[in-house]
């Protein structure tokens, strides 16, 4: 669908920063964005995402209408976790490649997501936008389970976005290596990305199961108000490159 995975990045295996927002004020939110995108491209990742974690949607434009302006090789993600079908139309004005969805995923029965997934909006969005490739959210963190079958849950995600992505339970916890395997062995070459847990101990056997890794809390050092730290961001690099 849409875009290829594997023709958005420059390397195999990509690493994508996250961007939390932290900050007293949209100038300083916006101010600690653009620098550790600069630390993310200089240390060697691929991508970054701009995500309203800690941040209003003012402090997301802030980011991306500057970052647009700027000549970054770093690829560019959205995150809008307040809104996420309104991330398609700022990557297409602000020239992201890709958006994030938490989750893409419908419950047998809809009161078990408070987070409910409005297939019908996504739809019509994908294909207003057919340029903006998305990674989907499927069993990730925080998110209560469908009530379908893993297999179930994994085809139903690969038909409707670009990029799987699955997590632990929690952010900064690691996901479980054999949920990966799991996964793999029924996506085969579909791509999947690991949403949390990443860190120098487990980077190098994770990301030969899967095909790219966000990254952000161990970076920080669990600590997302904080900024990224250049050393972890180069050491990751250099474990599996």
């Amino acid at each position: 669908m849409g875009n290829n995975f594997y023709d958005i990045f420059h390397n195999k295996k990509p690493l994508i920063g996250m961007l939390h927002l932290a900050g007293r004020s949209q100038k300083e939110k916006v101010n600690r964005a653009l620098e550790e995108t600069r630390i993310y491209e200089e240390g060697g990742f691929d991508g970054v995402i701009v995500e309203d974690y800690h941040g209003e949607i003012n402090d997301v434009i802030g980011v991306l209408d500057i970052l647009k302006k700027q000549s970054n090789n770093i690829i560019l993600g959205i995150n809008i976790l307040r809104n996420p079908y309104l991330a398609f139309e700022f990557a297409q004005e602000y020239n992201a490649r890709f958006v994030q969805f938490d989750t893409i995923q419908t419950s047998l029965t809809e009161t078990l997501n408070p987070k409910r997934f409005n297939e019908r909006k996504y739809s019509e969005l994908r294909k207003k936008y057919p340029d903006v490739a998305v990674f989907g959210g499927v069993r990730f963190k925080y998110i209560p389970p469908t009530g379908k079958s893993l297999e179930e849950d994994i085809k139903d995600g690969m038909n409707k976005c670009d990029a799987l992505v699955t997590t632990g339970e929690g952010t900064g916890i690691e996901t479980p290596t054999q949920k990966l395997i799991d996964f793999k062995k029924i996506m085969g070459n579909f791509p999947l990305v690991i949403g949390a847990g990443i860190n120098y101990m487990n980077i190098r056997e994770q990301i030969k199961i899967a095909d790219g890794a966000i990254i952000g809390s161990y970076v920080k050092n669990y600590d997302t108000r904080a900024i990224v730290q250049k050393g972890k961001v180069q050491r990751l690099v250099e474990m599996i490159r």
